[in-house]
C-alpha cells in the first residue's frame, strides 16, 4: 500500500513539474506558435485578434502587453544580431537595410523586463521614420550603441542583454498574409566595449 500511494505521488509530482515546465517554456520561447521570424526579427501578426492561438494570448497577458490589432500594425523584436550572437548594450550595432512600407514606424531597445532602455536625459529612447536619415535607395543605417555616431544614432546605456523593437503603424504588412515575405534591416554587430 505504501508503494502505491509513492508511486501516485511520485507520477504526480513529476507531471506537475514537466506541465509547468512545459508551457514556462512555451511562454518565454521567443519562437514557435504563430510566430513570422525574418532574418534576426520576429513578430507575432494574430496577437490581438480573435485568430490568436492560446499560447500568444497567454504571452500576451502574462507580459501586460497592449497588443495592436492586424489592421493597426506589426510589431517585431530581435533579441540576436545577423550572426546569432545575443544583443548586449556594451557593444554597437549597425541597423541597415530596406524597411517595408508603413505610415510610421518606430525603433527602441529595451531590456529584458520590456522597459525602454535610455540612452541618458538629452537623448529620447526612440527612433521613428519622419525624424530618419535615408539612404540614396530610401533604405536606412543607424548605429546604435554607447558612444555617439554620425548620422541616426539610437542611444544605449547600461550593460547587460537587450532586444530592439521595430513596430509599423498603419502597415500593409500587417493585414496580409504576406508577412513572410517583407524584407527587414540586418543587425549588424560593430564591436563592443571592454
Amino acid at each position: 500500500m505504501l508503494k502505491t500511494v509513492f508511486l501516485t505521488i511520485v507520477v504526480l509530482l513529476i507531471s506537475i513539474v514537466g506541465g509547468g515546465a512545459s508551457v514556462w517554456y512555451a511562454l518565454k520561447a521567443n519562437e514557435g506558435f504563430g510566430a513570422v521570424t525574418i532574418g534576426s526579427w520576429t513578430a507575432y501578426p494574430y496577437v490581438g485578434t480573435a485568430d490568436a492561438d492560446p499560447y500568444s494570448r497567454a504571452r500576451a497577458s502574462r507580459e501586460g502587453l497592449l497588443a495592436l490589432g492586424r489592421a493597426e500594425g506589426l510589431a517585431f523584436t530581435a533579441t540576436a544580431d545577423a550572426d546569432g550572437a545575443p544583443l548586449r548594450r556594451e557593444c554597437t550595432y549597425s541597423i541597415e537595410g530596406a524597411v517595408p512600407p508603413a505610415r510610421f514606424w518606430t525603433l527602441y531597445a529595451s531590456d529584458p523586463s520590456g522597459a525602454v532602455i535610455h540612452g541618458g536625459s538629452r537623448r529620447a529612447g526612440a527612433l521613428h521614420s519622419f525624424q530618419l536619415l535615408r539612404l540614396a535607395d530610401n533604405a536606412i543605417a543607424i548605429s546604435a550603441g554607447r558612444h555617439p555616431a554620425p548620422g541616426n544614432w539610437l542611444a544605449l546605456s547600461g550593460s547587460g542583454p537587450m532586444t530592439f523593437v521595430l513596430t509599423f503603424f498603419d502597415t500593409p504588412i500587417a493585414s496580409s498574409s504576406g508577412a513572410a515575405d517583407v524584407v527587414l534591416p540586418s543587425i549588424i554587430m560593430v564591436g563592443c566595449d571592454a
